[in-house]
């Protein structure tokens, strides 16, 4: 009996070793920044510090932004969006999630505000997955969080916002293959009063970032520079909304 157990054990935990290494393989497959976004910001603009890209603005208006990325998309792949808020005055933190999968990593913004104690108000977002794991840490802290952005994301049915007046930002876009329309539609009923949803026509998921094509994703209609223009533009017009109420 005593051999039976001990075999027993030993096949589990051979099973969850083979488990766990298809798992790190996978998540280490990931999306690189694209040469076009290498090209739009230069690697000395960014911060690289215990779990974070950041980008610091040159003079700060005392807020912090924290974004999640995608399932398996590389953090750099976000700093031109990044760069773009950071010269509007907002310290941007990428957040280098553990095995490039956010949900694995949902209170990476209770880090960053330690690194940041001087900033008094953060905004919390993230694309895809990396959305739900926003949605996730502001539901739970929502004391703490001056209002979340979605790019080409929604949150989960355990992060409900519709009886509360957190300030929420949908980005989404028309031929998203992965965050569709639809999707986005369907999950409305999650998010508050407060929220400002806005289409990108002609984008598509793997723009949200800058990493190239995505497996599922739609084609885009619209060059990613363009898409990621019409984020950033959309983006401070509506923080700009916020700080005046």
């Amino acid at each position: 009996m005593k051999k039976i157990i001990k075999y027993g054990l030993i096949s589990i935990v051979v099973v969850l070793l083979i488990v766990f290494g298809g798992f790190y393989i996978w998540s280490e497959q990931t999306y690189k920044p694209s040469e076009q976004l290498h090209d739009s910001v230069n690697e000395k603009e960014w911060q690289v510090q215990k779990g974070f890209i950041t980008l610091e603005p040159n003079k700060s208006n005392g807020t912090g932004i924290v974004l999640y990325p995608g399932a398996k998309v590389e953090p750099e792949a976000y700093a031109y969006y990044g760069k773009q808020l950071a010269a509007e005055g907002y310290t941007v933190m990428i957040a280098d999630v553990a095995f490039h999968f956010a949900l694995l990593d949902v209170n990476k913004a209770a880090e960053a505000k330690k690194l940041y104690p001087q900033l008094k108000q953060w905004y919390i977002g993230g694309h895809s997955l990396g959305g739900v794991a926003a949605a996730s840490y502001a539901y739970k802290n929502q004391d703490e969080v001056a209002g979340i952005i979605f790019l080409g994301s929604y949150p989960s049915e355990s992060s409900d916002f519709a009886d509360t007046d957190m300030p929420i930002l949908s980005l989404y876009a028309e031929y998203d293959g992965l965050s569709t329309v639809e999707k986005i539609n369907e999950t409305k009923q999650l998010l508050s009063k407060e929220t400002t949803m806005h289409e990108i026509k002609g984008g598509n998921h793997a723009q949200f970032g800058m990493y190239g094509k995505q497996k599922g994703d739609k084609e885009a209609k619209i060059s990613a520079i363009e898409q990621q223009r019409e984020m950033v533009l959309t983006t401070k017009t509506w923080l700009e909304n916020q700080e005046k109420k």
